[in-house]
């Protein structure tokens, strides 16, 4: 225990990270996109059956309610949005209970900004500016951009938006991933997730930022549907050499719409005896009062930080992992 006080990252890679919080800001102040903070401690929380959050106790005598860490600011800033800021951005933390490892830390720096007037293409070339400007000079190629259905249709040979249980246990036998069966029976989602993390992901990106859009639209009820095809969500992912950078959508405004698919996810995660979610029920007011149309994504500063400084692990690139904190 004698050097467990000290920070597990170097001076260099605290520096880097403050160079990187400057450029983002002038990349945003140079645009006219104002920053914001919004509380990370609320009422509500995520309904993603993917996430586990942190639930804290309020003590506010004589009673005593539960509030949770967000997962993301997303909620908040979309009641900004819905109130009339315009186009918003922020770097702040967020937490996730149960993540920790090579490209984890439960808690974590986000940078999230929503575009107001963008639809996902707009979105995805401001991306491509922002990314461009961090990794200059870093040697990374041109910017990939592939649908989701092309890119898991290439690597499996399997179409994301027909799903077959028995064809998805053929797959996973033929490629040694037989734990898949029993894992995921016969949930869509749990199939996706696991086949891409495993046989996709790391295939994307290879020095350079890989944009992978136009996701099955049972993985994404944050997101608009397309237009001309509603099995398709309006929402991409970010990848650099494998690693999963942000998440971002075409926003759903449907107040009505995101209701029952938070309905649907807290269903879900009791079906699984997942610890319960609180709906925000703020969100869907803000959303009644009328959302503007918008694209808005939340990138991983630290896993960003760590591509930038060939880093290995989150830890790296952190004052204080939790194992430190």
């Amino acid at each position: 225990m004698d050097d467990a006080w000290q920070p597990s990252c170097s001076l260099k890679l605290l520096r880097l990270r403050a160079q990187v919080l400057r450029d983002i800001r002038c990349f945003f102040a140079e645009r006219a996109v104002l920053e914001v903070e919004t509380p990370l401690l609320c009422h509500g929380i995520g309904t993603d059956p993917q996430l586990d959050f942190f639930t804290t106790a309020y003590c506010l005598q004589p009673l005593q309610q539960a509030l949770f860490l967000q997962t993301s600011p997303e909620f908040a800033m979309k009641r900004l949005l819905a109130a009339g800021s315009g186009s918003i951005y922020q770097i702040c933390k967020a937490f996730r209970n149960g993540e920790s490892g090579r490209f984890h830390n439960p808690e974590f720096t986000l940078l999230e900004w929503y575009r107001v007037g963008y639809d996902l293409p707009q979105l995805m070339d401001e991306i491509d500016e922002l990314l461009a400007l961090l990794f200059a000079g870093s040697g990374l190629d041109s910017t990939q951009r592939i649908s989701y259905q092309a890119v898991f249709q290439h690597h499996t040979g399997l179409d994301p938006l027909l799903f077959s249980y028995q064809e998805y246990c053929a797959y996973a036998f033929n490629n040694h991933i037989p734990d898949a069966i029993g894992l995921c029976g016969h949930d869509q989602v749990l199939w996706l997730d696991f086949i891409f993390s495993h046989n996709v992901q790391p295939h994307l990106g290879a020095n350079a930022l890989c944009m992978v859009y136009g996701y099955p639209a049972c993985q994404s009820s944050l997101a608009r549907l397309n237009e001309h095809n509603p099995k398709v969500a309006e929402r991409v992912e970010l990848f650099i050499n494998g690693i999963e950078l942000g998440n971002g959508f075409y926003e759903l405004t449907d107040a009505i719409e995101q209701d029952r698919r938070f309905n649907g996810e807290i269903s879900i995660r009791q079906q699984r005896q997942l610890p319960l979610s609180i709906k925000d029920n703020r969100l869907i007011a803000a959303l009644s009062a009328g959302l503007p149309d918008c694209s808005g994504i939340a990138i991983g500063l630290d896993r960003l930080l760590m591509l930038l400084s060939g880093s290995a692990a989150i830890n790296d690139v952190l004052a204080f992992p939790v194992d430190r904190a």
